[in-house]
């Protein structure tokens, strides 16, 4: 083995679920290799901690948004960001991970050196001094959107002379009671934000250039409730979470074979909420099926009740100027706003924007193949995880952790020091590619020139079908021919002549 041993086995970035999860994972079932988490920000959770706009809620069922290996035990489902938060600070607490994140540290590179067998990270703490840190392998639970930016559309707020708020830098002290608001966006963002603020404000109006498909569910999962009081915790958990993970994968191929049965199922519901006079059909209507991006929740069906207060109203238009006391319309209509919330997506980033390079060069993720959804083409020792946009995000982050511990604990095993999925170009050259994203959502489609690529076939593509990326991640043999194994000190050189044969 290498004479000086690295910092750290793992190096895992990010302190938010995928972080977390990884951790929980390694001390279950890969113990004997030790680990850090960096996580840029001052406290744990991720998104949880970033977004602090009202009324801040997970949209997928905490009973697949939770972790395999922690029962969700809220009454409620469908949980606000302080709940989530309690949820991750007790799993820290619990298993002793609290002690193994490094606040304050982002992660400025990494290099992986194969003669070392080593990540050389670069570190930039939060006064502003840097550090470096080496790990065997590392892990992005990076999340997949720029913290430091959201998409920008563009506006020019002109003659406006109100407040204007991104969700994602909301600030601590607003105050918006009896004030009128408008909220740009249709997407899970402004859905969640509308019903609460129009609890303070005068008026809220969400304005959406395109209607988004909704629906309704109860914030409470009555099976779930039930069955913690007649069973024992663990088991409960499971059985909930089996039904939702059924329920989410029937729903998502019914849209996908039968989107005007869908079409609908929704509108019917959405009637139903808001009463027949209220009822606006072009507003819930929009121009691609139920699923070709993701659904929003309406949990409890808050937004159609503050709709029939007359608290909230949703206008369909398009913006042709800020002016001085509202929002004016392409159609002419004017709507008053004190505050306009941009609510309009995210950007999307890879790895964390982390500058990550091999021996030297950078590396363009673009080029490479993602294998399993988990590693990439010809890239050693590193591991990332990119949630699934028709599941919840933990799904993916649960399976691609367990996975990690086998490659770790197979590399122990064989006194492996790197482990690469090794892609050929005759290979290469067979590959049928596939988009990458089924999905016409704008964040995707903005981003998919840095996204990886992807194969029609398994495993060189990111996969979105959970319960069959499950069985094969558990079940394949890690050892599959085409994850190599080599040790650095023995066979480094034709290690590295493959490698580059590879590419």
């Amino acid at each position: 083995m290498l004479a000086t041993p690295p910092d750290f086995d793992v190096l895992i970035v990010g302190a938010g679920i995928s972080g977390i999860g990884m951790a929980a994972h390694m001390a279950a079932k890969a113990p004997g290799h030790s680990y850090a988490i960096v996580e840029r920000r001052e406290n744990l959770g991720g998104t949880w901690d970033l977004f602090r706009y009202p009324g801040i809620r997970s949209d997928s069922d905490m009973h697949t948004l939770g972790f395999d290996f922690e029962p969700w035990t809220h009454e409620k489902s469908i949980a606000d960001g302080p709940a989530i938060l309690e949820y991750l600070d007790r799993i820290v607490d619990e298993r002793g991970i609290r002690e193994n994140i490094r606040f304050g540290h982002k992660v400025i590179s990494a290099d992986f050196r194969d003669d070392e067998a080593r990540w050389h990270v670069e570190i930039e703490r939060a006064d502003g001094s840097h550090s470096r840190l080496t790990a065997n392998f590392l892990y992005l639970g990076s999340g997949y959107y720029d913290y430091d930016e959201p998409f920008d559309p563009g506006f020019d707020f002109g003659a406006f002379e109100g407040q204007v708020i991104h969700p994602q830098f909301w600030p601590e002290d607003l105050d918006y009671a009896g004030k009128k608001v408008v909220v740009i966006g249709s997407g899970a963002t402004a859905v969640t934000i509308v019903p609460v603020m129009a609890e303070k404000a005068e008026c809220v109006t969400m304005l959406q250039r395109t209607p988004t498909w909704m629906f309704s569910r109860p914030a409470k999962d009555g099976l779930a409730n039930i069955l913690r009081k007649i069973l024992p915790e663990k088991l409960a958990y499971r059985i909930t979470r089996a039904k939702n993970i059924w329920l989410q994968d029937y729903a998502f191929k019914l849209a996908r074979k039968k989107p005007e049965k869908v079409k609908e199922t929704l509108w019917k519901k959405i009637e139903e909420a808001l009463g027949r006079d209220r009822f606006d059909k072009d507003s819930f209507s929009p121009p691609y099926d139920p699923w070709d991006q993701r659904l929003c929740l309406v949990p409890d069906a808050d937004l159609f009740e503050a709709m029939k207060s007359g608290r909230a109203e949703i206008v369909t238009g398009h913006i042709a100027a800020f002016e001085k006391g509202g929002v004016r319309l392409t159609s002419g209509e004017h709507l008053d706003a004190d505050i306009v919330i941009t609510a309009t997506g995210l950007k999307l980033a890879i790895a964390g924007k982390i500058a990550v390079s091999h021996n030297g060069e950078p590396v363009h993720f673009h080029e490479r193949f993602y294998y399993k959804g988990c590693m990439f083409s010809n890239l050693p020792n590193l591991a990332v995880v990119f949630g699934y946009l028709n599941a919840s995000w933990t799904l993916r982050a649960d399976i691609n952790s367990d996975f990690v511990c086998r490659v770790l604990n197979h590399m122990r095993k064989t006194g492996s020091d790197i482990a690469v999925p090794v892609l050929t170009p005759e290979d290469e050259a067979k590959i049928v590619e596939d988009d990458i994203f089924d999905f016409s959502s704008g964040y995707i489609q903005r981003s998919k020139h840095i996204m990886p690529r992807n194969s029609v076939e398994y495993p060189w593509r990111l996969n979105q079908e959970y319960v069959v990326d499950r069985k094969r991640m558990a079940r394949d043999p890690v050892d599959d021919g085409l994850l190599a194994f080599r040790r650095a000190d023995t066979q480094a050189t034709a290690f590295k002549d493959q490698l580059e044969a590879a590419e």
